[in-house]
């Protein structure tokens, strides 16, 4: 392990909820929840204002709502997340070549492979100009923890939450894990934890005080040794740039359990569609399909099949979906769908496009000259109206101007017209198929000035460095 904490892990705090109040006014310092607003919802992420009321991420939407019934509740805006996330990311990638995303809002950075730190007084002024640099680009805060190794840095941040920065000194860091619970360790889970709770082992110090024998005998010979050896700060794991995709896959749960099989049917080809969009969008093509089915009785059913060469034609997908769904009874009902393509390249075989053209045609020609038609146009998918104006989405009023759905039901949407840079808004209602009111894109949360510098003012806001008590993620 190196000597310098030059190891930087940035975690942006509650994300999703920090950015639709930056987005909002309205809702700045005020709880808001982000997630599934269906009956079988869950929370992706709770802003700090909700989490006082024991509302986190994972938690059923319905048990939320309980517990804070007068927060807000939104659906997520994933293509705003991404814009806002891709920035941070740039960041990163103008301090060192080594970054490695963990996902939106996570990255481990190798400081001294970018030459950015290379001891412990020039990785805090890194951390803290990263941190600054963040708040003037996208106008949100993130923590920042600095160590030797990606476990310390990533406990670090954890402990910098919320919009702090915390540096592990060298020599300091088994001082450190020792009053630590065991599952502050990667791959100590809940089953683990309760395995070592069992035999009087519940702090990292009583780990390294059980010694590396006894941890082998309690979890087996390879997670013992790795557990044993990150109990004594000992992380020799390198920041790896690329984390090479496995797989890209769509699902969707439903809010009352589907038990047409036409709509099944339909369903399916629909997340196959989706789901080659998203593959052509990140420039890859696949070998193996994947179908997914939860039923009505929570069992959950996986079914594949390899094809000869990887594909992107979205005929070939549909096709290989209907097949692996002939092969599942949803009699008594399906809750949740999901298409996935496995075994990615980027590149496509190109008889396997010949394949599925030869499959359309020999069926055209089954069915006679009268359907015989050219290329099929594209059609747009119907979205229906609760599903059209969603708390939280973004729209504009050819009168009022920008706003975001407050709420809508009974033929009525409430929109509340205010953007990133104006006072609280004020609110008003509307016929949900009035012509005057369509969706809009997301307004960016940082105005940019015409010589390109941000509009944020950071000067009277300098980053806190050092622990803060009471942090969470």
């Amino acid at each position: 392990m190196r000597n310098a904490p030059t190891i930087l892990h940035l975690d942006m705090d509650a994300f999703f909820a920090q950015a639709e109040q930056a987005s909002k006014p309205s809702l700045r310092g005020k709880a808001v929840v982000v997630g599934g607003l269906g009956p079988r919802g869950v929370v992706a992420t709770a802003s700090y204002e909700a989490r006082v009321f024991g509302v986190h991420s994972a938690m059923p939407m319905a048990q939320a709502r309980r517990l804070a019934p007068n927060a807000a509740y939104l659906v997520p805006r994933g293509a705003f997340y991404r814009q806002i996330s891709d920035q941070v990311m740039a960041l990163l990638r103008a301090l060192s070549p080594l970054v490695e995303p963990l996902s939106l809002d996570e990255a481990f950075v190798d400081l001294e492979a970018g030459e950015a730190a290379w001891d412990s007084e020039s990785a805090r002024l890194a951390g803290v100009r990263l941190r600054a640099d963040i708040r003037a680009v996208t106008g949100l805060t993130g923590s920042v923890g600095l160590a030797a190794s990606k476990m310390l840095a990533k406990i670090a941040s954890e402990q910098a939450k919320p919009d702090g920065l915390v540096l592990i000194e060298p020599g300091t860091e088994r001082s450190l894990l020792a009053p630590m619970p065991v599952r502050t360790l990667p791959g100590v889970g809940p089953a683990t934890g309760d395995h070592l709770r069992r035999a009087g082992i519940t702090t990292v110090g009583e780990m390294v005080e059980a010694g590396e024998d006894e941890l082998v005998r309690l979890l087996g010979k390879a997670h013992g040794h790795a557990l044993y050896a990150m109990a004594l700060a000992r992380d020799d794991r390198p920041v790896v740039a690329e984390r090479e995709t496995k797989s890209v896959s769509v699902e969707d749960t439903y809010d009352v359990d589907i038990h047409d099989r036409v709509r099944v049917e339909l369903e399916v080809q629909r997340l196959a569609d989706r789901c080659v969009r998203r593959l052509r969008g990140a420039g890859l093509s696949g070998r193996t399909i994947v179908l997914k089915v939860r039923r009505y009785d929570f069992s959950t059913l996986t079914r594949s099949e390899t094809l000869r060469g990887p594909t992107d034609d979205p005929a070939v997908v549909r096709e290989a979906a209907a097949r692996l769904l002939d092969a599942v009874d949803t009699t008594g009902g399906v809750r949740l769908l999901g298409v996935g393509v496995s075994g990615l390249a980027d590149f496509t075989q190109e008889d396997l496009f010949a394949q599925a053209a030869e499959v359309r045609a020999a069926e055209v020609r089954a069915e006679g000259p009268e359907h015989e038609t050219s290329e099929e146009p594209a059609v747009a998918e119907v979205v229906p109206a609760e599903h059209r104006w969603r708390p939280g989405l973004d729209v504009r009023h050819a009168e009022f101007g920008h706003g975001w759905v407050q709420g809508s039901g009974l033929g009525r949407v409430t929109v509340r017209f205010e953007t990133p840079e104006s006072e609280v808004g004020r609110v008003r209602t509307f016929r949900t198929d009035d012509p005057d009111l369509e969706p809009a894109q997301p307004l960016p949360l940082v105005r940019r000035r015409p010589d390109g510098a941000s509009a944020v003012d950071t000067a009277g806001r300098v980053p806190t460095v050092g622990p803060r008590p009471g942090n969470g993620r």
